[in-house]
């Protein structure tokens, strides 16, 4: 699922605000934030972090040119890669793909904003992915569709017409890993020979590593996993309805998705790679994120519901050697770029969820 930052299409844009952090319970740093436990069922063996993982932060663009360098922050709770995703938009019924026109773009979205980010990320020592994609007004990549091959030739041009320039910027930048695209779980069923001969003409132009994030519903109905490197998908499973899941129902709900992930990396012989994950501060945050995010304004906060969602997965999948690792749904640099409710949304910063991802990440 796509939960993009708030853009209009061809219209004006607006600026949020900066907001400071909130002040927030200090969290043990072994045994996690309130109503959390210690890891003791054998098959959830990991209690820190473990060498070699993608401990990721989805680097939220900043609208203007940073003051102060963003990356000392990601650093800190001991992250070594980022996401930086340079939006493009189509409507839908539309086959047309819109980047950088008329600059109605925010700063670390345009050409130039990318290349700095990735900089900043490299001369933090960071490693990147470069993560397109396609944000729709009111609704989301998965269900992009059109009724005739005239128009998904046209959508399938234009998106071309974005994503190869991208990597040729990622060739350039030394980037180490390139999405090619996220969440079209129509268009990649309904035209697969289309994505199959993108991502070759994607590799013709970018020598690094190529993933694809599908849904955490439709990855199993991906068709080219043997042309890419990882297989990404979105993490967004729903586990549990209550307000404040504890880990442990937590944990057991992950463990059949996980035995499921296990055996689909053996069988493709890749690893599996959390291309998105993350979760909303707010009541009953372990359940249906893309129906919490209705209305999430007024939802009440929750922290502990995030904590212990975080704390689940990381210690249910850090120790899978099958598991490559993941980027969280999503960080603010200096606290830019926000739609108004960060006390709310997807970022752990100034939340008991920060101390959960010090706690795997090795900050």
């Amino acid at each position: 699922m796509m939960k993009p930052i708030l853009f209009v299409l061809l219209t004006t844009l607006t600026f949020c605000s900066r907001s400071p952090k909130s002040t927030v319970p200090t969290v043990d740093p072994v045994m996690g934030p309130p109503g959390s436990s210690r890891p003791t069922d054998p098959s959830f063996p990991a209690q820190g972090p473990v060498a070699g993982k993608m401990n990721g932060l989805t680097f939220v663009a900043p609208p203007q040119p940073p003051v102060e360098n963003p990356m000392t922050a990601v650093t800190s709770i001991g992250a070594n890669w980022i996401a930086v995703v340079p939006y493009a938009f189509t409507r839908l019924g539309v086959p047309d793909v819109h980047y950088n026109t008329h600059g109605q773009q925010w700063w670390g979205e345009s050409p130039a904003g990318v290349r700095q980010c990735i900089q900043m990320a490299h001369a933090a020592s960071l490693k990147v992915m470069l993560k397109p994609q396609v944000y729709i007004p009111n609704s989301w990549p998965g269900s992009l569709d059109f009724g005739t091959p005239e128009d998904w030739q046209k959508w399938e041009a234009a998106y071309e017409n974005y994503i190869l320039p991208m990597a040729t910027l990622a060739d350039s930048m030394q980037v180490d890993l390139f999405c090619v695209g996220t969440e079209f779980a129509i268009a990649v069923t309904k035209r697969p020979d289309f994505w199959r001969s993108l991502i070759q003409k994607v590799r013709a132009r970018y020598h690094g590593q190529i993933t694809y994030c599908a849904t955490w519903a439709d990855y199993q109905n991906t068709p080219f996993w043997k042309e890419v490197d990882y297989i990404g998908l979105s993490a967004y499973f729903p586990l549990a309805a209550s307000t404040t899941p504890d880990v442990d129902s937590l944990r057991q709900a992950w463990r059949p998705i996980r035995e499921q992930l296990r055996t689909f990396s053996e069988q493709h012989g890749k690893s599996i790679l959390f291309t998105e994950f993350g979760y909303l501060s707010v009541d009953s945050a372990g359940w249906r994120t893309w129906e919490l995010e209705r209305g999430v304004e007024s939802r009440r906060i929750n922290q502990v519901a995030q904590a212990n969602c975080l704390e689940a997965l990381l210690s249910t999948f850090q120790a899978e050697s099958w598991w490559a690792g993941g980027f969280l749904w999503k960080w603010f640099p200096n606290m830019q770029g926000h739609e108004g409710y960060p006390e709310r949304d997807y970022t752990p910063q100034g939340k008991l969820g920060e101390g959960i991802l010090r706690k795997w990440y090795g900050g």
